[in-house]
């Protein structure tokens, strides 16, 4: 026998059995342990993303660099996917015109966790089928859509609020005759600054055509508009969003960080309790490891001064 598994072995010899055994035996439990079900919270949620010109204005930042409102979403979104409980569910979906087009039905994050992130970097304004924008109508169709998949899915909806052509009078409300208020609940979520920027103008592929003028679209005047002469241009409209989940009976929450969608998502009034497969095999491993570390450590590391002496 070499003199390093004879010194191991004295050591073990040494110090006892006891421990080496019980150490054994957790690390054994931690590779046959089965997964054990639990009642746990978890989430179901459409998440809509406005594929709108007006959400690739830059005025986000990400990494230290400007980013548009649209990546500022996304990264959000990644963030909250990486937070939710195993057992949750997650749907993306797009908003354009007055419609929301779901891109999947929603599946289980951990499964499902690469695929969720792939798709999700796929989600740009190339999706778009118009360049209007009936924000009001659209979140309206996000709660029915969310309706028609199960009964405790929420929906989660991303945009800056710009109506393109503007409201009329800022009193326009879209057709909710077949909605309850806060019969879906989840949130409208605001993305934008404060300071109208210009719009990036692109075509249907994505390339850049410049921004939108003055002359190019719809202008509405009166202080009861939502943007007051000024519709070529784009702030985070607040006040219309606030008023809008207040009608739908859905929270509103401006996007101000990157964990922002993950706090809103993980809001416990949301949750469901669920049996979930839960893997523990990590207790036994950890305590496993603790003992073999506590007998094989240096024999007097952590006994008093005047023992040692």
């Amino acid at each position: 026998m070499s003199a390093l598994p004879a010194r191991i072995v004295r050591r073990l010899l040494q110090r006892g059995s006891r421990s080496i055994a019980a150490a054994v035996l957790l690390l054994a439990a931690a590779v046959g342990l089965p997964p054990v079900t639990l009642q746990r919270p978890t989430y179901e949620y459409l998440v809509v993303f406005d594929v709108t010109q007006s959400m690739d204005v830059p005025d986000q930042t990400l990494a230290g660099a400007p980013a548009s409102r649209l990546a500022f979403a996304r990264a959000s979104a990644r963030e909250a996917l990486r937070r939710l409980p195993c057992g949750s569910k997650v749907a993306w979906g797009v908003f354009a015109d007055y419609r929301v087009m779901p891109l999947l039905m929603p599946v289980e994050v951990c499964e499902h966790y690469d695929g969720l992130l792939a798709s999700l970097e796929q989600i740009d304004g190339r999706m778009r089928w118009a360049n209007a924008s009936n924000v009001g109508k659209g979140l309206s169709w996000a709660v029915r859509t969310a309706r028609s998949i199960e009964p405790h899915t929420r929906i989660v909806f991303f945009t800056d609020g710009q109506e393109a052509p503007p409201l009329r009078s800022g009193s326009e409300v879209p057709p909710i005759q077949d909605i309850t208020p806060g019969e879906v609940g989840g949130w409208l979520i605001g993305v934008g600054g404060d300071v109208p920027a210009r719009i990036p103008r692109s075509d249907r592929d994505g390339r850049a055509l410049g921004y939108w003028a003055a002359a190019d679209v719809v202008q509405r005047y009166g202080p009861g508009a939502p943007g007051t002469a000024h519709e070529h241009l784009s702030e985070l409209r607040e006040p219309h969003l606030k008023a809008l989940g207040k009608l739908m009976g859905v929270g509103y929450r401006r996007l101000a960080s990157l964990d922002g969608a993950a706090q809103a998502m993980l809001d416990p009034q949301l949750a469901q309790k669920q049996a979930v497969e839960t893997d523990l095999r990590w207790i036994p491993a950890l305590l496993g490891l603790l003992t073999l570390g506590w007998r094989f450590a240096p024999e007097n590391r952590w006994l008093p001064k005047r023992r040692r002496a």
